[in-house]
């Protein structure tokens, strides 16, 4: 087998492992699946860390304590080796299922089924888990408990679907040269964004995005900015909002990025850099310079893009601002 594919296996392996576990044992499923020297991404109040066992406290026992009979519901898996610094990774996206039986987050138990939305990288070599990205949507899973920590969105909210093609689960090994399509038109899409951010063009016309989406391409984007469809329509409910209502647009780059078949994904610790002038999200402006730390996944169908899942992790791009909305809504909602 490919070197990827045998990466697969071991994060399979891993996944198995971790749905067997619970809060007492996931510490030392771990420790078979990861290595010692190790570095962990993860969104606010994760952060970056450098020690598995706190991974496991932070992150791996309050969920399994939280969620009764957690499953990981998978819509894409896929591994390839980075352009970025040719390691190796294999991504995982789809959403944590289970009963909201304890508090999570600040959120009051609900005993009712939740999807908590997810993106999973892990960088694999010689047979150990030596980094790992992870990206769950917070706000999504207030928004299942009715809690609105933010003004009306611009897009849908909703759980959201896989891939409408129903091939997300990559299993076996792909052509090279359908990666290679699928990077090179990734490629070309984030230059052109990237010129339009040179030009200070925020509002560029249909024909810019048509180079590289589909006419009917769908953007399922993070609670609080919601999901989107058709050209148009993403323009008028994402990207004419972000980039009016950001200004010191700065592209930070990947620590991540590789494609197998017609799939690409992409993660950066931060990926941009960007000042709020007013409005995006229905919030203020202000004079804070934050980072936002984002995941990506696409689908490509023929020479264009159709579908793009996106993660942001928004509670860490307010942090910055001075609004902590997971502590807000633990004090709200959940009071002591």
């Amino acid at each position: 087998m490919s070197v990827h594919q045998d990466n697969k296996e071991v994060v399979k392996a891993y996944f198995n492992a971790m749905s067997a576990a619970d809060e007492n044992t996931v510490a030392a499923v771990m420790k078979d699946y990861i290595a010692d020297d190790y570095t962990f991404y993860g969104v606010h109040p994760y952060n970056q860390q450098s020690c598995r066992d706190t991974v496991a406290e932070i992150v791996w026992q309050p969920l399994f304590k939280a969620l009764t009979a957690m499953q990981r519901r998978e819509d894409v898996f896929m591994a390839g080796e980075s352009e970025i610094a040719g390691d190796n990774w294999v991504m995982s996206m789809g959403h944590f299922t289970g009963l909201l039986d304890g508090e999570w987050m600040g959120i009051r138990p609900t005993r009712k089924m939740i999807n908590i939305r997810y993106a999973e990288f892990n960088c694999v070599e010689n047979g150990k888990i030596t980094q790992t990205g992870l990206w769950i949507d917070i706000i999504g899973v207030m928004h299942q408990c009715g809690i609105n920590p933010l003004p009306p969105q611009t897009g849908a909210s909703f759980v959201y679907p896989g891939p409408q093609a129903h091939d997300g689960i990559i299993a076996g090994a792909q052509q090279p040269e359908e990666a290679v399509k699928t990077l090179a038109v990734l490629n070309q899409m984030i230059d052109d964004l990237s010129s339009l951010n040179m030009s200070g063009n925020d509002r560029c016309p249909p024909e810019v995005l048509a180079r590289t989406w589909h006419q009917d391409m769908t953007w399922y984007g993070p609670a609080g900015i919601g999901a989107t469809y058709t050209i148009e329509r993403y323009q008028e409910q994402h990207q004419y909002p972000f980039r009016e209502g950001l200004t010191g647009k700065v592209f930070n780059g990947h620590v991540s990025r590789f494609a197998e078949g017609n799939y690409a994904c992409f993660f950066g610790w931060p990926n941009l850099s960007n000042q709020p002038t007013g409005g995006f999200m229905g919030l203020p402006g202000g004079n804070v310079s934050a980072d936002m730390r984002v995941v990506d996944v696409y689908r490509r169908e023929g020479d264009k893009l159709k579908e793009n899942w996106v993660l942001i992790d928004i509670p860490y791009w307010l942090l910055q601002q001075g609004v902590d909305i997971i502590e807000r809504t633990r004090a709200i909602v959940n009071p002591v």
